[in-house]
This record gives structure tokens, sequence and C-alpha cells, in this order.
């Protein structure tokens, strides 16, 4: 739907749910190229968008200041070749549609938030030394967010909207034996069961489904076929990646949890 009516579409849902996954996977589906932005605190648009290639530029001024005059010296450094394409003016410079993954949108600041706006209304993107570039094909734009902080109404009104949770335990299931090869299938519902009650715990960062693959693919390494509390506590580190949660998922937790599944 995203792709006929050429809106974005705003994916957002608890770190490790599969956000980012899903926007490969849909590359894949359509056949195209995946090109990815990767926001954070204080990208801007010269990130985003492009740079000159300053050192490529001063060799040419060097190989070629007898040959011309300081203006025209000032036309050949601003020549495209000279061009950094970053994520937003590749993602609108390719013949075939790609898809244009914005990851994280929520840390990067408003003032990012308000640019990138501008940019999905146009698909064009000005640049003072060779013009307005304009779209050839318009990009199929996902962007993701853990909800860190909220975004503007502006953004969600022109993105169409998916959120994704935790998946059951049967998909999770399905997900994990695809995707670990040779894990029982008894192993790998235990393995989800485990995880699924630990996100009932009081934790600050839950483990995802990467997580319970990393889990699992750890404890086929071990030749783990049934977990125990020491099995858990030994590779603890693979799915609780915070200290705090550390201290809260103590021995008596991992044992009430084993109990628990049975």
């Amino acid at each position: 739907m995203a792709r006929f009516l050429e809106r974005p579409l705003l994916i957002e849902g608890k770190p490790g749910v599969g956000k980012t996954d899903l926007a490969a996977r849909v590359a894949e589906v359509f056949d195209t190229d995946l090109i990815r932005l990767q926001c954070y605190e204080g990208l801007d648009r010269n990130d985003s968008l492009y740079e000159w290639d300053h050192l490529r530029q001063l060799l040419w001024i060097r190989t070629h200041e007898k040959e011309f005059s300081p203006d025209s010296l000032d036309d050949g450094i601003f020549d495209k070749r000279f061009l950094l394409e970053r994520p937003l003016l590749k993602a609108i410079s390719q013949s075939k549609s790609p898809v244009l993954l914005i990851d994280e949108i929520d840390r990067a600041d408003e003032e990012f938030e308000a640019f990138l706006l501008e940019i999905l209304s146009e698909f064009q993107v000005s640049i003072p030394e060779v013009g307005t570039v304009k779209a050839v094909s318009k990009p199929l734009v996902i962007l993701t967010s853990n909800r860190s902080r909220n975004l503007s109404d502006a953004l969600r009104r022109r993105c169409l909207y998916l959120w994704i949770d935790y998946p059951d335990l049967e998909k999770e299931v399905d997900i994990v034996r695809g995707k670990v090869n040779g894990l029982p299938e008894k192993m790998a519902i235990q393995i989800c069961q485990f995880i699924g009650e630990s996100r009932n715990e009081d934790l600050e960062k839950a483990p995802g489904v990467s997580e319970t693959l990393d889990w699992a693919t750890a404890l086929m390494a071990l030749h783990v076929n049934k977990l125990d509390s020491e099995t858990v506590l030994q590779t603890i580190g693979t799915i609780i990646k915070d200290a705090d949660d550390l201290e809260r998922f103590r021995v008596n937790t991992i044992e009430r949890i084993i109990q628990s599944i049975g």
C-alpha cells in the first residue's frame, strides 16, 4: 500500500522485534536495492545528503591550476564527479526505485526531522553548486522508531503506520528454527518460552528476536539439549544487555522461569 500511495511507511516497535529486517525483506521482495540511513543524535543534512570530496578537489586544483582561470577552477571543482552521495541523495538518484530505510528516526533531533519532511514531500535536493536533483524514480521510504521520543504530528500524518510487537510463541519458534539449522523443536520451544517469560520481567532492555537467535545459536554450539539454571547463567550475556537487568535477573528469577515453562 505504501508503494501504491507513494507514502512513507513508519514502523514502530520495541528494539529487537525485526523492524530493520522487515525493510530488508521488502527490498528482496521487490528485487531492488536497500539504501540505509542510520540516524543518531546530531545527524545533519551533510551526513545524510551529500559532501564534496575535498581531497580529490584539491588534487584536481593542483593538477589544473595553470590551465584555467580562477573562475574556471571553481566550475571544475564543483563537478558532479567530486560529489559524495549520502543515503538521501543516493536514494533519489537511482534509475530503479530503491527501498530507503531511515533507521531509528527517533534518535535524530527535531531539526533533522523537519528537514526530512521537506525531502519526503518533494523528493528533490537542491545543491547550490550543481542545481536541483529530482528523483528519477521515487524510493519506497521506510522509517523505523523505537519510540525513545515522540515524533512530530507532521511526520506521522505524512506516513502510513505499522506497529510490530514481539512475535507469539509459535511464530518465534518458527523464526528460530528457520534461522538456526539443526535446532530441535523441543529446544526451540524451551528457548522461546524462556525469552517470552523474560519479557514479562521488569527489564530496561527486554530481549528481542535477535537476542533469541543469538542465544539459540550459542546453545547449539554448546550442545545444550535442555535448559537449566547453570546453562542460563553461563549464557545470560547473549540475552541480557544491561547491567541493572543482570542485577535483577538473579538465580531465583532464572529458576522460577525454568520451573514455569516446565
